[in-house]
């Protein structure tokens, strides 16, 4: 964002002549979107000039060299400015465009200009999240690779093979690696996936409205679900006071 900001700041004197090529941001990518290409009261473009202290507006007029309204002295001719397929191709001889693109207000929230160096910095640090998101995936123990794969597929973990589990834990951690490095450092993910794998055995039961769980054997009351709370979040909590601390011994008895 700062390299954005500096090239706004940019007088518009100082421009490298080349071909530019922008992009919407996001997950957008419609057949066509257009953006204001000038100022309205719906959508105001205008852009504060350092050098001379006040707000200017903007209009992209394709018969005048200058994207600022109190430049452009005489007709003008608007065009609409369309994104095709979510991309929009600027060569280096249509400098007004450039400039006024580079000055617009969206620039950043719904659109941005490519910039291979900065793509290649953010595909860098991807990669180095991914690369530690599937070692720590293939270092990891089963226990704790099913309490974290159980986020992401639900009860079906319980039915998976050991490979069959260690091969989508190793997808997981390439699809989604901040979420997943996120999921390896939550312990409570592994003691809300032991109470689920007690309930699924049957050693304990939750009621169907969700706010007590019991024995399963004999319906003796273990704990009540606060309020608004997910019940293996709150089992997961409990595991840690003293009384949960010894239920959940003898819960681990069982499960071997």
């Amino acid at each position: 964002m700062e390299k954005t900001k500096e090239k706004k700041e940019t007088s518009k004197r100082e421009w490298e002549y080349k071909d530019r090529n922008y992009y919407l941001v996001g997950d957008k990518n419609p057949l066509t979107y257009t953006i204001p290409s000038r100022h309205s009261r719906k959508y105001p473009l205008v852009w504060f000039d350092p050098e001379v202290g006040y707000e200017r507006e903007l209009r992209y007029a394709t018969n005048h060299s200058s994207c600022f309204v109190d430049e452009q002295k005489g007709q003008v001719t608007l065009k609409h400015i369309v994104f095709e397929k979510g991309i929009l191709l600027v060569p280096k001889e249509k400098r007004n465009l450039q400039e006024f693109l580079n000055l617009h207000p969206h620039k950043g929230l719904i659109f941005e200009e490519f910039d291979a160096e900065v793509q290649a910095d953010d595909d860098f640090d991807y990669l180095e999240l991914e690369i530690a998101a599937m070692n720590a995936a293939y270092d990891m123990d089963i226990d704790q690779g099913e309490a974290i794969l159980r986020v992401e597929v639900g009860s079906r973990v319980s039915n998976l093979s050991s490979k069959e589990l260690k091969r989508d834990l190793l997808l997981f951690a390439r699809k989604n690696p901040s979420l997943f490095l996120e999921l390896s450092e939550d312990e409570n993910v592994v003691l809300r996936n032991f109470a689920i794998q007690a309930r699924e055995r049957n050693i304990i039961s939750l009621d169907s409205d969700q706010r007590t769980f019991k024995w399963a054997s004999n319906g003796r009351k273990l704990m009540n679900v606060p309020f608004d709370e997910n019940p293996y979040s709150a089992m997961a909590a409990w595991f840690k006071t003293d009384e949960g601390l010894e239920v959940y011994k003898s819960i681990e008895k069982k499960l071997k």
